[in-house]
């Protein structure tokens, strides 16, 4: 009988903190109705481990606005491509930055990668051409530069003078490193053969 009582008791506390709306694990704080469990069991959605800096990073490059935008070389007329890296938190020619880019597909994929930066398109944005350490040998669309700062294991990166994307000043995550002035002139002189394009 002392069981059965004791089972009604337990039955009844739980029914009342459903009731009350309380959180089982933690009877004195209601549970909230609007939180909502992401499969990583945190209610604002951030894997474990995650800043809100490191949040904001990797948003950089898609935010309305700012995002970074593929656009057709072949239909590009004014663009001078020259040097003038400055470490002035903006990104300047010459320059290897970090941004959000797209996938080819354009159905809003995209990855964090590096970008060399070629020119100004606008008052607050750049040209920049899209940098990986995939080999590309023999591949008329890539030129080799070697290795840099923008890659922490030291791999050989290539250029990708086939796709060229807009940049905006805020989706700029971070400058990387500065390419040196010999190996952007490689990229420079393939990208003005290729399209055209001035000289700075």
């Amino acid at each position: 009988m002392s069981s059965t009582k004791s089972i009604l008791a337990t039955l009844t506390g739980i029914l009342t903190r459903m009731l009350a709306k309380e959180d089982p694990k933690n009877p004195s704080r209601p549970r909230r109705p609007d939180a909502v469990l992401r499969p990583e069991g945190r209610p604002d959605g951030r894997s474990a481990g995650r800043s809100a800096r490191d949040e904001d990073e990797a948003t950089a490059g898609r935010m309305r606005g700012s995002e970074t935008v593929q656009v057709d070389p072949e239909r590009v007329r004014d663009v001078a491509v020259g040097y003038s890296p400055s470490r002035n938190d903006a990104p300047d020619s010459g320059e290897v930055i970090w941004t959000w880019v797209p996938y080819e597909e354009n159905d809003g994929r995209g990855k964090d990668r590096p970008v060399l930066v070629i020119g100004r398109h606008t008052d607050d944005r750049v040209y920049a051409v899209r940098m990986t350490s995939k080999s590309h040998d023999g591949d008329r669309d890539y030129l080799s530069i070697g290795s840099g700062g923008w890659d922490s294991q030291g791999r050989e990166s290539w250029v990708d003078i086939e796709q060229l994307y807009s940049v905006h000043h805020d989706g700029m995550r971070r400058e990387a490193a500065v390419l040196d002035a010999g190996r952007y002139g490689r990229v420079a002189e393939a990208l003005i053969r290729r399209y055209g394009w001035a000289r700075a």
